[in-house]
């Protein structure tokens, strides 16, 4: 999802470090000792130098597999749960069993929390193939492949084919006509790739595409086994997609695990926005589930 990517070149050596410091300084886990999280940081740029790929412990005995240039994945690494309020609120929402789409998967990160902490089971959407071979690695390093299927295709509001971005790391995206260096991926739908399975929540991480998504997952949207999606933009043609499915805005704050309209609480505490439809049934999950280990701290 959008990310404040703390790893992605650009400007300056100094912009990027102090935006990654910046981060780890103010994150919700690791601003309570900051120097530890600097001190991973350092750790990380001397390993990841060192081999072409780092494999490295994550929340509750999960494994990740790291390459240098992963801006969503080293967040993880640095302070626990790069996007700590969307993260926590998918470990404290899923059961074992439960079913999460994870659309824009990218390596991998929420699908490995949804099957290998919370024991969910998983569709992982990803239409980039290199990206796609990293997916799968971090599947296999955390042995629930019987738990997650493998979708190599974008989403879109019908089936078909459509150009797709190469290189861009978390911002790969369907390209506009005339952009160079893309090459050509099939589209689903997501009612399509649910084919009859219910999902309890779903996740989307495409670029600005989300409505297109929606369009096509009017049937997932209806049925009332979903009870939160989450997604990067929320322009108006997402908002009337959900709420008129009966989602409404809200915002998680995990350590006091509390679940709130929007309305009630300001600003969102993260760039994403998370939809929720069944607000009771939600909070009352979040209120009962296991605590989890995130560098130390027990969210």
């Amino acid at each position: 999802m959008a990310l404040t990517s703390p790893d992605r070149a650009g400007g300056t050596f100094l912009r990027p470090l102090l935006s990654t410091l910046r981060f780890i300084a103010t994150h919700p886990v690791s601003s309570r000792r900051p120097l530890a999280g600097f001190w991973r940081y350092g750790r990380w740029q001397i390993e990841s130098r060192l081999r072409p790929e780092v494999e490295f412990t994550w929340i509750e005995g999960s494994k990740l597999i790291v390459r240098n240039g992963m801006a969503g994945a080293t967040g993880n690494i640095y302070c626990g749960l790069h996007e700590f309020s969307d993260m926590a609120f998918l470990l404290h929402l899923l059961r074992p069993d439960d079913l999460f789409i994870d659309v824009g998967a990218n390596v991998g990160s929420y699908s490995v929390l949804a099957s290998a902490v919370c024991g969910a089971c998983a569709i992982a959407v990803e239409p980039d193939p290199d990206t796609m071979r990293s997916l799968r690695r971090n599947i296999e390093a955390n042995g629930i492949g019987h738990r997650v299927a493998f979708v190599e295709a974008a989403l879109g509001a019908t089936p078909g084919t459509a150009r797709f971005t190469v290189g861009l790391d978390t911002t790969n995206r369907i390209a506009p006509p005339g952009d160079a260096g893309t090459r050509e991926v099939r589209v689903k739908t997501l009612d399509e790739i649910a084919r009859g399975q219910h999902p309890v929540l779903v996740k989307l991480d495409v670029e600005g595409h989300e409505a297109m998504v929606l369009e096509g997952g009017r049937d997932t949207l209806r049925h009332p086994s979903l009870l939160a999606v989450q997604v990067e933009t929320a322009g108006e043609a997402v908002r009337d997609h959900l709420e008129s499915a009966g989602f409404r805005r809200s915002v998680y704050a995990p350590f006091a695990r509390k679940l709130s309209l929007l309305t009630d609480q300001g600003p969102a505490g993260s760039p994403n926005s998370l939809f929720v439809r069944d607000l009771d049934t939600c909070r009352r999950r979040v209120a009962t589930a296991t605590a989890r280990n995130v560098l130390g701290r027990r969210i």
